[in-house]
């Protein structure tokens, strides 16, 4: 409320408390909680041609889950035509079916720059704003996840209308193992730098070691040995992601396993524990490695978040001479601070972010469980116990230092 000078006209008015302003914040904090909710989820579904893919995403829009939901179909060639009479917008408790599609020009999002991606299916937010709630977007078959992820993520703190709710891959369960192991021309992913001679790496160890979720689909059509083999090389490349094995694309539910992940806003000590577990020697070409972390202040926080851009972005090892073959994929970590907080580490690739998280007691002491923190990083190179104790003690040197 302005108060106005009467007697010079060149003074700015003077500002007076009203007796309305713990009503005016709470109205505005209010309006941007609804903004926030406001904000439309997308999950990224990927998997080689074949897999069931769009098996899955059929069953998916024909269930009853009250929900309206976006599918964009984003494959090579005519298949976007060829799928666009059996994938539509479903309203919930409706025979009928809303046509909005939207085939991205280059025919490949993975490949688009930032804004031809988010800002294009933004656009189709805006022009059918109340058809749907939900985004699934189907890549091509040969899609790395990790180099998509981070457009949707990054995009998150720049006011966009959607966010990344988590990545899901269908894997064929006859045809994993030839997929990793022996793959065809365009599914080998090229070594960077020369005189690199490391282990075969597939498109299909990029899809299952960004995943959130892993589907393994025709499960009825394998023995059920080579079923837990199938099983085993999976955790054995992520043993952070959820496994859920199904017949024709059937998850055993949707909450949870494709819709609503919030797989970037929260983590679960017991998925850290799991994965610290796993047999990650199974598969050559993609590593775990688990560190601890010990309680952390302010300063050990911002030490620990140059460790990771030295680690993220340049490849390298701090206070270590060990450099730089290295490229992580995924990174998860609970971190227990002094103060009883408890943050969230979530990365994909380079970009990584530290947030709050649970773990809080009643009496602001570290939840129990919690008196040290834990990170998993899953990458390729960074596999074996040399590696992690180099990690280790780099990490260990990092926090020390004054």
């Amino acid at each position: 409320m302005a108060v106005e000078n009467e007697d010079n006209d060149d003074v700015p008015p003077a500002l007076v408390a009203t007796h309305n302003a713990d009503e005016a914040e709470t109205s505005l904090a209010t309006g941007m909680e609804d903004v926030k909710l406001a904000r439309v989820p997308i999950t990224i579904i990927t998997g080689y041609l074949g897999a069931g893919k769009t098996t899955l995403l059929n069953y998916i829009l024909t269930a009853h889950h009250g929900k309206k939901i976006a599918v964009i179909l984003n494959e090579f060639g005519n298949s976007t035509d060829l799928e666009q009479t059996s994938l539509s917008i479903t309203e919930p408790s409706s025979t009928q079916s809303v046509a909005a599609w939207l085939p991205l020009p280059n025919g490949c999002l993975c490949c688009s720059v930032k804004d031809s991606g988010v800002l294009a299916i933004e656009a189709l937010l805006e022009s059918q704003r109340e058809a749907f709630d939900y985004v699934l977007l189907e890549t091509t078959g040969l899609a790395d996840p990790g180099n998509l992820a981070p457009l949707f993520w990054v995009d998150e703190g720049l006011g966009s209308a959607v966010y990344l709710d988590g990545i899901v891959t269908v894997v064929d369960a006859g045809g994993l193992v030839r997929c990793l192991e022996e793959p065809v021309e365009g599914e080998e992913v090229e070594e960077e730098g020369e005189g690199h001679a490391g282990p075969r790496l597939s498109v299909a160890h990029l899809q299952v070691s960004h995943a959130d979720v892993v589907v393994v689909n025709k499960s009825d059509l394998v023995s059920g040995e080579e079923l837990r083999a199938v099983e085993e090389r999976v955790r054995s490349i992520n043993g952070l992601a959820s496994l859920h094995v199904t017949e024709r694309g059937r998850v055993p539910r949707l909450e949870g396993v494709v819709l609503d992940l919030h797989a970037y806003d929260r983590v679960e000590a017991a998925d850290l524990d799991f994965a610290s577990k796993g047999h990650s020697h199974l598969d050559p070409a993609i590593g775990t490695v688990t560190l601890s972390v010990p309680v952390l202040d302010e300063k050990g926080l911002q030490r620990l978040d140059v460790w990771l851009r030295s680690v993220l972005w340049s490849r390298r090892l701090p206070s270590s001479a060990v450099g730089g073959q290295w490229e992580i994929h995924r990174a998860k970590g609970r971190l227990p601070m002094t103060d009883g907080r408890v943050k969230m580490l979530q990365g994909v690739r380079e970009v990584f972010e530290i947030i709050d998280g649970s773990g809080l007691s009643a009496g602001g002491e570290p939840s129990e469980g919690f008196a040290e923190g834990k990170i998993v990083l899953i990458g390729r190179n960074i596999g074996g116990a040399k590696t992690s104790t180099s990690f280790q003690q780099s990490l260990r040197t990092t926090l020390k230092a004054s």
